[in-house]
């Protein structure tokens, strides 16, 4: 049973890198709201706050396998659930036990407000998973689905900063907002990325947004919200005293995107696509970094 779930981590949900950016998002996250309110996170907080969020990420992609079961039965049967891996009624009940761990670690650490809080996520999440009811709509409309989706986002971030900020000072601190406007477009970045491929590597039934709006507008339209994430958070890391040096890296990493761009379009070959997703990942690790991690470690 476990060599089953293992592989389906491996094929789904690895662990090991999504545990390494879900640790620096909800570290930065405590880490910027204790810097705003001139303090600093405790051990319990950052901990709490890695745990929800993981677990919010996990959930999600349990809720895209009953999502998108149909369609993976057509068009994609290699996929662990569809070839029978797993079962639907098997991560259902993985689901109802990361829900409960994560009620638990929230009534710990901030009691029934923050309880309230997740209980306000899940409700998000149950609408998503849902498709908020109006699935045909949405999938004809891609952009207003990829911005409805996406708001999972800050709501998620918003919670792990709530982690410090609401067992500390139980007042949102004033320029909050700029860091979870970050986490919106980084979601976005992500999401796209992961979603441009190469002529030769789409797939019939897969809607990449390379394949929806055509390679040179879905390059165009991940470089577009790059550009908007490093400006909003050179904003926010200069609210902690680290706008600059955020500002070189992130113009730095733009210049390295838009190269890797022109390749792409210029000479779209077999998994190149795959760059544009090992892109956001990096992305998002230096831009955590410097929102919260290292201003907190070089704060006197």
């Amino acid at each position: 049973m476990l060599n089953r779930w293992w592989t389906y981590q491996k094929e789904r949900f690895p662990i090991a890198a999504n545990g390494l950016l879900i640790g620096v998002f909800s570290f930065s996250a405590v880490s910027y709201s204790a810097l705003l309110r001139e303090g600093v996170p405790s051990w319990d907080s950052s901990g709490v706050a890695f745990a929800i969020a993981f677990l919010f990420f996990l959930q999600l992609r349990i809720a895209d396998e009953f999502k998108d079961y149909e369609e993976d039965c057509r068009f994609r049967p290699y996929r662990p659930v569809p070839r029978g891996l797993v079962s639907l009624r098997e991560l259902g009940s993985l689901g109802a036990l990361t829900a409960l761990i994560q009620g638990v670690l929230a009534l710990y650490l901030g009691g029934l407000t923050l309880g309230l809080f997740l209980i306000g996520v899940w409700l998000y999440l149950g609408l998503m998973s849902q498709e908020f009811f109006i699935r045909d709509w949405l999938k004809a409309h891609p952009i207003i689905y990829l911005i409805s989706h996406m708001m999972i986002m800050p709501l998620i971030y918003g919670l792990a900063t709530a982690c410090d900020w609401q067992v500390t000072t139980g007042v949102m601190p004033s320029g909050l907002g700029w860091f979870l406007a970050v986490s919106f477009f980084n979601g976005v970045v992500i999401e796209i990325g992961r979603k441009i491929r190469s002529p030769k590597d789409e797939e019939a039934g897969v809607d990449t947004y390379s394949y929806l709006w055509g390679r040179k507008w879905a390059v165009f339209v991940w470089l577009a919200v790059c550009t908007i994430m490093a400006v909003l958070s050179a904003i926010a890391a200069n609210l902690v005293g680290f706008g600059l040096p955020l500002a070189i890296v992130t113009g730095l990493m733009l210049g390295i995107s838009g190269t890797l761009a022109h390749w792409f379009l210029r000479s779209p070959v077999s998994g190149s696509g795959k760059r544009f997703e090992y892109l956001s990942a990096l992305w998002t690790l230096l831009v955590y970094l410097g929102l919260g991690i290292i201003p907190l470690l070089i704060s006197p």
